[in-house]
């Protein structure tokens, strides 16, 4: 199952429009990208958020391909965009429209981990990067 989600999630990352070398290095070397204002740079950088994701891959058995970070008015939020382990979300995992995508996603509110949850988020692309704008 492992395999077939990276396959689905590098095809969501080239229909994201995500930077190649970013999906190069996803495809190559497991290593997920984490997007701070369309700018990205390796999770493995960022270790609380690393082990995040390897907790939230473990627990539900999905694939995290992205990751977004933003200051909300509820909190500091990082999405997670995910590949589920049911083949049959796949093709609702992101619906694009122009440079808008709506991804599956896991949502850890740093500041309230109550208030974390999985569910729909808006992305927008822009120069080989993302940011959640909804």
């Amino acid at each position: 199952m492992k395999k077939k989600q990276k396959v689905r999630a590098i095809e969501l990352m080239k229909q994201i429009g995500i930077y190649k070398p970013y999906i190069d290095g996803f495809e190559k070397n497991d290593q997920v990208c984490f997007f701070e204002q369309f700018g990205g740079f390796w999770v493995y950088q960022e270790p609380e958020v690393e082990a995040k994701m390897k907790e939230l891959e473990k627990e539900y058995d999905c694939r995290v391909y992205a990751i977004t970070h933003e200051f909300t008015q509820f909190g500091e939020c990082y999405s997670f965009l995910i590949v589920t382990a049911y083949e049959e979300e796949w093709d609702r995992n992101v619906v694009s429209e122009k440079n808008n995508h709506y991804a599956f996603a896991y949502v850890w509110n740093k500041d309230d981990d109550w208030c974390s949850e999985f569910g729909t988020i808006v992305v927008k692309s822009f120069g080989g990067g993302i940011k959640r704008i909804g």
